[in-house]
C-alpha cells in the first residue's frame, strides 16, 4: 500500500485509539486480513495482561495498542490490501483500504441473525421481542431458555416472556439515562442474575450504551453460579458480590437499582439500599409478605379479615402501598402495574420508582398517617436512611 493510504489508516487507527481504552471491558478480537494478488495472510489479536497479543505468520507476540497500531501500519506496506475488524459486544469496525481508497464502516453484530427452528419460530411468532432468538442466542443458551441446538426449551418460553416483559417495562426508563456515558445497574437479592444478564445483553448489544452491573446476594453459591454464566458469555463489565443488602455501600453511583422476587423484607433491603445509593430509577417485583401480616389491626374491617385469605391479601396491599407512599416520600415518582398475568404467579406486582425531587412532604406525612392507623412499623422505614 501507499503512503498516502497507510496515512489515512493510522488517522483511523488513531480514532479508534480512544473506543479501545473506554470499551475495553466490551473488547472481543481484532482479525486482520492482508492481501497480495491472490493470496491473503490473516492475523488475530485477543487481550493478554492488558496488551494486545497478535497471532500473525505463525508468531504470537504481545504490544500496547500504539506498538500494535504501528506494527499494523508497516506490514500494510508490504501488501496490495489490509481489512481490519475491531470486533466488541455488538458491534464490528470495518476498516478497509487500497492504493486507492480507505474506508470505514461501522456494524451492527446482530444482523446476522441465525436461523430459528419451526417450533421455536411458531412459539414466539405472537410477540415483537426486545431480546430476540438468534442475535441473542449465546445469552438465552446460558440461561437456559434454548437448547445447545438453539431450539427453545418446551418448559421455558414462559420464562422466556416473563424475562422480555421487564426489559419492555424498564426500556424507557434506560433510555431516559442516555445523556450518560455509561449507565450503572444494581440488582439486589440477584439469585442467577438472570434478569442482570440479559439486561447487561439489550443495554450494550441492543441500544449500544455502554454498561456495568452489579449483582448483591447472601448466597455465596448463586454468587459463583453468577460468576461462571459471566465468564462462560465473556461478559466482563459485571462483578458480584456476597454481601448483606443492609451492610453493603456502593463505590460508584448507581442509575438503575433491580431486584425481582426477593422474599420478604429482602425487597425492602433493595429499597433501603436504591435510596440510600440515591439511585435514579427503582424496579422492584416483590414476593412474600409476611412481615405487616401479624403486626397490622384494624377492627373495622374484622368482619372480613377474620377470614385468613383476605387477611393475607391485605397485608400484601398494605405492604406494597406503604413501600410506594415512602418512596413517593422520598421523592420518586412511582407507578404500580402487573408484571405478568396473575395465571403465570400472584407475586406480579412491578413497582417502579424514578428519582424527581429532593422529597414530598405530603406523602410522608400520609405515609405515617397510615402507619399509625394500621399499627405498623415497616422494616424499609428502619434502614431507608
Amino acid at each position: 500500500m501507499n503512503k498516502q493510504s497507510i496515512a489515512k489508516l493510522n488517522l483511523f487507527f488513531m480514532g479508534l485509539k480512544e473506543r479501545c481504552i473506554e470499551n475495553k471491558d466490551f473488547f472481543k478480537s481484532i482479525e486482520v486480513v492482508y492481501k497480495s494478488g491472490k493470496k491473503e495472510f490473516k492475523g488475530i489479536a485477543t487481550i493478554k495482561d492488558d496488551k494486545y497479543n497478535l497471532n500473525f505468520k505463525g508468531m504470537s507476540d504481545l504490544y500496547t495498542f500504539d506498538e500494535f497500531i504501528k506494527y499494523i501500519s508497516k506490514e500494510a506496506e508490504n501488501y496490495d490490501s489490509i481489512k481490519f475488524k475491531y470486533i466488541e459486544r455488538g458491534t464490528t469496525i470495518l476498516i478497509e483500504g487500497d492504493n486507492k481508497k480507505v474506508n470505514i464502516k461501522y456494524i451492527d453484530n446482530n444482523e446476522t441473525l441465525e436461523k430459528i427452528d419451526e417450533y421455536t419460530a411458531s412459539q414466539i411468532k405472537n410477540r415483537d421481542y426486545y431480546v430476540k432468538v438468534g442475535p441473542a442466542n449465546d445469552l438465552l443458551k446460558e440461561i437456559g431458555i434454548l437448547t445447545k441446538e438453539g431450539k427453545i426449551k418446551n418448559d421455558k418460553i414462559r420464562k422466556y416472556n416473563q424475562i422480555d416483559h421487564f426489559v419492555e417495562l424498564i426500556d424507557k426508563l434506560i433510555k431516559e439515562l442516555d445523556y450518560k456515558d455509561s449507565i450503572t445497574v444494581l440488582d439486589c437479592a440477584c439469585g442467577k442474575s438472570y434478569l442482570s444478564f440479559v439486561l447487561n445483553y439489550y443495554i450494550k448489544e441492543v441500544l449500544k450504551k455502554n454498561c456495568y452491573f452489579i449483582g448483591i446476594d447472601y448466597s455465596e453459591n448463586v454468587i459463583k453460579s453468577s460468576k461462571k454464566m459471566a465468564e462462560n458469555l465473556g461478559y466482563k463489565n459485571m462483578e458480584f458480590i456476597n454481601e448483606d443488602l443492609v451492610s453493603y455501600t456502593p463505590d460508584r453511583d448507581i442509575d438503575i437499582v433491580i431486584s425481582l422476587h426477593a422474599c420478604d423484607i429482602a425487597t425492602d433491603m433493595a429499597l433501603g439500599l436504591g435510596v440510600r445509593s440515591k439511585a435514579k430509577a427503582i424496579i422492584v417485583v416483590p414476593c412474600c409478605h409476611k412481615e405487616l401480616l401479624n403486626q397490622y389491626k384494624f377492627d373495622e374491617l374484622n368482619p372480613i379479615l377474620k377470614h385468613g385469605v383476605f387477611k393475607a391479601r391485605f397485608a400484601d396491599l398494605l405492604t406494597d402501598g406503604l413501600r410506594s407512599l415512602l418512596l413517593e416520600g422520598y421523592g420518586y415518582d412511582v407507578s404500580v402495574v402487573e408484571y405478568i398475568s396473575p395465571l403465570d404467579t400472584p407475586k406480579n406486582l412491578m413497582i417502579r420508582a424514578v428519582k424527581k425531587r429532593e422529597n414530598n412532604k405530603k406523602a410522608l406525612d400520609e405515609y405515617y398517617k397510615l402507619k399509625e392507623l394500621f399499627g405498623v412499623n415497616p422494616t424499609l422505614e428502619k434502614i431507608i436512611w
